[in-house]
């Protein structure tokens, strides 16, 4: 992420050096909602999941009360499909706020002639700007605002999707098991890709808001 510059190593961190000891202001962070609309046309759609991906058994049962029993349970898939998929909406909805945070904060970088040398130019979105999310992560800790979202989670839904997928292009696999560790993956994967060094930015230089919207 960072020009040639000097570096603090505490621990087993890296932060890279900034002139001078002022506090730097970057933009708030704006967490844009992503309601979920229709909530009875969702309920239909996670009920076609649970049937077509054989959640359950289609066998036909005779018996009025088993058969009761397997509506209910049925309901009770579907339902809980619908709640996965709005964490996945929540989650998705840091994602991109995160990095639409991230471009603004270049900006201000770009426009403050102590902070513009620590840039370097590179192609969007560029894994070393995982600087931002660390920083994040470091400011978090304070933030009640966060919720406990897994921001790197986050960040590596929105890197896999440029836009949210309707519920019913998911898999049951994918919203009960596989939505957690393919963002993971996604943003390890991204991160991975920096050019060495990549160096922390010192959290008691920086302050932000994180504003729910």
């Amino acid at each position: 992420m960072f020009s040639e510059v000097q570096m603090d190593i505490v621990g087993e961190r890296k932060f890279v050096e900034i002139p001078g000891d002022r506090t730097h202001e970057l933009p708030p962070l704006l967490v844009r909602s992503t309601p979920v609309k229709r909530l009875d046309k969702m309920m239909h759609m996670a009920s076609d999941i649970v049937s077509s991906d054989d959640v359950l058994t289609n066998m036909p049962l005779l018996d009025p009360k088993l058969q009761l029993e397997f509506e209910r349970r049925r309901m009770d898939l579907a339902l809980n499909l619908v709640d996965q998929y709005q964490t996945f909406m929540h989650t998705w909805a840091w994602g991109d706020s995160i990095l639409e945070w991230i471009r603004q904060c270049e900006t201000t970088f770009e426009t403050r002639s102590d902070l513009r040398p620590l840039l370097r130019a590179d192609v969007w979105p560029h894994a070393g700007r995982k600087s931002f999310v660390i920083l994040l992560e470091d400011k978090a800790k304070n933030l009640p605002t966060t919720e406990n979202v897994n921001l790197e989670g986050a960040v590596g839904l929105r890197l896999t999707f440029r836009q949210p997928p309707p519920i019913g292009c998911f898999s049951d696999q994918f919203l009960f098991y596989l939505n957690g560790s393919l963002a993971q993956s996604a943003y390890q994967t991204w991160s991975a890709m920096n050019a060495d060094p990549v160096s922390d930015l010192p959290p008691e230089r920086f302050h932000f808001d994180v504003v729910t919207m």
